[in-house]
């Protein structure tokens, strides 16, 4: 598999096409951290998946929260679920979270979909941290960075980098398949998410679960000698 630096068109934030996918991401201002603890976390998971869709809104998200805290699960009827999967602006089709940064491998639905998605994501968690704990200012170290996925040795290599990124953390070296805040669980096992986590454009091309978890430990991601995205 062709392993290759993006790009400077790439790596523009140009207006993103209906049907393309993309690998986004941002870090915290001055690489800090963005997540501190597991209801960090859950709240951007929240945002990040039940956000997809403008037409839906959550009122008491810190109730959801707390139910995700104590069951691994949130707590939302299916009949939202079904109405948010009907009005997606965007597709997620796998993700990452890190203690000071994220990274989305999305599919544009809209043209501007992606644009409308990360602003709502980022101003409604970056109002949560702040207020949380009691800072002001911005949380993001700009606005987003993207990659176009150009064709799809890129789209299977990014998603292996997404999924193997948690190995620069203690501990996670050769546990990255049940590191709790990506979605590389979702892929090799069942997926907790159903229609909010899309990962079929890269699922169907392996046998199974333990086929793609194979491939991804061969991949050659986050190889240092073999990086597609240095951030």
């Amino acid at each position: 598999m062709t392993k290759r630096e993006p790009s400077e068109k790439q790596k523009r934030n140009s207006p993103p096409a209906p049907g393309e996918y993309y690998h986004v991401y941002n870090h915290g201002v001055l690489k800090r951290d963005i997540f501190l603890d597991t209801r960090d976390y859950a709240r951007f998971l929240f945002l990040l998946l039940f956000h997809q869709s403008p037409t839906i809104t959550f009122f008491n998200l810190g109730r959801e929260v707390s139910h995700f805290v104590r069951h691994r699960m949130f707590n939302i009827s299916v009949q939202d679920i079904k109405q948010i999967n009907k009005t997606k602006r965007v597709q997620l089709v796998a993700f990452a979270l890190m203690p000071n940064h994220f990274h989305l491998l999305l599919q544009e639905q809209s043209g501007t979909g992606i644009s409308k998605y990360l602003q709502r994501l980022g101003n409604g968690y970056t109002k949560y941290f702040n207020t949380r704990y009691k800072q002001n200012g911005h949380l993001f170290q700009g606005p987003y960075q993207s990659v176009h996925i150009s064709d799809n040795d890129q789209l299977l290599y990014t998603s292996a980098y997404l999924h193997r990124n948690c190995t620069e953390l203690k501990g996670w070296n050769n546990r990255e398949h049940i590191y709790p805040w990506s979605s590389y669980a979702d892929f090799i096992g069942n997926n907790r998410w159903t229609g909010l986590l899309k990962p079929d454009i890269i699922f169907e091309q392996f046998l199974n679960g333990k086929d793609y978890q194979r491939w991804v430990k061969e991949s050659g991601a986050k190889d240092k000698d073999n990086e597609l995205f240095m951030l």
